[in-house]
């Protein structure tokens, strides 16, 4: 580990991963409707940012285990201090689709 790993973010294939072997998760991209309509991580819906107060028609309990994910990592990270705000026990912030390293659907 060096000095500045703090600095890096979330890394998203570690974070898909976690997604895909926890129980009932469901994995969020918080991206416009065309950014997801251009790539998305296979498996992902489709909740923007700006669309957060829909969670409750996609996640009513508060303790699903929910994986956000953006282009960077911004908005992501921005969605999960909200949904925690609203209550949401189980979020997770896995980072920026720019950095996953596999495949994607379309």
């Amino acid at each position: 580990m060096g000095f500045f790993d703090f600095l890096r973010g979330p890394d998203i294939d570690t974070g898909l991963a976690q997604c895909q072997e926890t129980p009932g998760a469901l994995l969020l991209d918080v991206r416009t409707p065309g950014e997801y309509a251009e790539s998305h991580l296979p498996g992902a819906r489709n909740l923007p940012l700006q669309s957060l107060e829909g969670i409750a028609a996609v996640a009513p309990a508060k303790d699903t285990p929910l994986f956000l994910y953006c282009r960077s990592g911004a908005r992501s990270g921005q969605a999960t201090s909200l949904l925690q705000r609203m209550g949401y026990t189980r979020v997770t912030n896995i980072g920026g689709i720019m950095n996953y390293h596999g495949k994607v659907e379309r």
